[in-house]
C-alpha cells in the first residue's frame, strides 16, 4: 500500500544526512563543481554541509545552479505577472511542461526573486529511478506521481496525491507546481488534461468542486523557450506517433533529456504567471453543466490563459510561416534569426524528409496557432 512516505520530499530533519550521503556521488559532485566553479572541493563540501533544510538547499545550491545554467546556455531569463501575487499566499501553479527539470527550477527562481512561496513539485517516479536523482528530487521538494500502476492502485495513489496537494496548499501554505498534462508536451500543443483536474478534485469536500478549486488558488503558468534544447530528443516519439506505431523509450532516454535540457542552448526564456482563477470558476459552477463538462470548461480556460500568456519568439513565428508557406509574420524575425533557425533545422532534420520537417516545425509553430485561435475567439 502506498503511503505519504513513499511519495513525499525529505523532511528538513533529513536533508543534511541525505546531502552527506550523496554529495560525493560523481554526478552530484559534478553539479556542485559546475555551480561553484571558483571554489575548491573542500569549500563546496562546506556549503553542502551547511544545508539543514530544503530551503537551505534550494537557496544556497539549486538557485545558484540554475543561475549558472542560465548564464551558460541562455540569452536571458524573463518573468511577468509575479508582482501580482501575494508573498503570504500559497498557489497551485498549473503549468505547460516542456523540460523535465528546468520548468520547475525556473519557476522557483522566479518565485524566490519575487519573495514568493516556492513550490513543492510533482514528478513522475519513472524520471528518478537512479538513487542520486531520487535524492536530488526529494531535496528539491519534489513529490512523486507513481506510474505504471493497476487501475485500482492508480485510484488509491491519485487520492493520496490529491489529499497531499490539498494539505500542502491549505494547511502548510506551501505552493504547488503541477503540469497541465501527464508528461511533457512533445509537439508544442499545450493542452490541459481533464484527468489532472479530476485527480486534484479527489480531495474535495465541497458540494461544488469549483468552490474547492477556488480554495486552491489556481494560477496558470506559461513557460516558453526560444529554442527547445530537447527538440531533437522529442522527434523519434513524434515520428512514431505519425506512423501510428508504439514508441518505446530507451533505458537512458529520460536521463539524457534531463542533461540535454540543462546544457543545451535555449536562447531566451520567459515565464508568465496568469491571474488567480476566481470569477471563471464561479461561472463554471453556476453554468448548471454536469461535472465532466465543468472539468472540460476549466481545462479550456487554463489552456486559454496559457496560450495567450505564452511568449512567442522569432523561432515560433518563423516555424509558423515555414509550415504554412506564408510571410504573415515576417516582421517578427530578422534575416539573421531566419538563418540561425534554418541551421538548427539542418542539424536536426534529415534532408528531404518532409514528414520529419513538418513535425519539427509544428513543435515551434503550434504555440502561434493556439495563440491565434484564442485571439480570433476574443474578437
Amino acid at each position: 500500500m502506498i503511503t505519504i512516505d513513499d511519495i513525499r520530499p525529505y523532511y528538513d530533519t533529513e536533508v543534511n544526512d541525505a546531502l552527506l550521503q550523496f554529495m560525493k556521488h560523481p554526478m552530484v559532485l559534478a553539479m556542485l563543481q559546475f555551480t561553484f566553479p571558483d571554489k575548491e572541493v573542500d569549500e563546496i563540501m562546506e556549503i553542502a554541509k551547511s544545508c539543514h533544510s530544503i530551503r537551505d538547499f534550494q537557496t544556497k545550491i539549486i538557485y545558484n545552479s540554475v543561475r549558472m545554467v542560465l548564464e551558460k546556455s541562455s540569452e536571458g531569463f524573463f518573468t511577468s505577472g509575479f508582482d501580482k501575487l501575494d508573498p503570504n499566499e500559497s498557489y497551485l501553479f498549473v503549468c505547460n511542461h516542456r523540460d523535465i527539470i528546468l520548468d520547475t527550477s525556473l519557476l522557483n527562481v522566479a518565485l524566490y526573486e519575487h519573495d514568493l512561496v516556492m513550490t513543492a513539485s510533482a514528478i513522475g517516479d519513472n524520471l528518478v529511478k537512479k538513487p542520486f536523482l531520487m535524492a536530488l528530487s526529494r531535496l528539491n521538494r519534489n513529490f512523486l506521481i507513481k506510474r505504471g500502476l493497476s487501475p485500482r492502485e492508480m485510484l488509491k495513489s491519485s487520492k493520496l496525491v490529491s489529499s497531499y496537494i490539498g494539505d500542502l496548499l491549505q494547511q502548510e501554505k506551501r505552493s504547488v507546481w503541477i503540469a497541465q498534462r501527464e508528461g511533457r508536451t512533445k509537439n508544442g500543443d499545450d493542452q490541459t488534461q481533464q484527468g489532472v483536474l479530476k485527480m486534484l478534485a479527489l480531495a474535495s469536500d465541497e458540494a461544488d468542486v469549483m468552490d474547492y478549486f477556488k480554495k486552491l488558488k489556481i494560477v496558470p503558468i506559461a513557460i516558453s523557450y526560444e529554442y527547445d534544447p530537447t527538440d531533437i530528443w522529442k522527434m523519434p516519439e513524434l515520428m512514431a506517433k505519425h506512423k501510428e506505431i508504439e514508441y518505446v523509450k530507451s533505458s537512458n532516454e529520460d536521463f539524457n533529456s534531463i542533461l540535454k535540457g540543462v546544457t543545451g542552448k535555449k536562447k531566451r526564456i520567459q515565464i508568465t504567471a496568469g491571474d488567480v482563477l476566481s470569477d471563471e470558476l464561479d461561472l463554471i459552477r453556476d453554468s448548471g453543466e454536469p461535472n465532466n463538462k465543468q472539468f472540460q470548461m476549466l481545462a479550456d480556460i487554463i489552456d486559454e490563459k496559457i496560450h495567450l500568456n505564452y511568449k512567442l519568439w522569432p523561432s515560433n513565428y518563423l516555424a509558423y510561416d515555414m509550415l504554412n508557406n506564408t510571410t504573415r509574420f515576417e516582421s517578427k524575425y530578422t534575416d539573421k534569426e531566419k538563418r540561425q533557425f534554418n541551421r538548427r533545422i539542418k542539424r536536426r532534420v534529415q534532408a528531404a524528409n518532409e514528414i520529419e520537417l513538418q513535425n519539427f516545425l509544428s513543435m515551434y509553430a503550434n504555440p502561434v496557432t493556439n495563440h491565434l485561435k484564442h485571439k480570433a475567439i476574443a474578437g
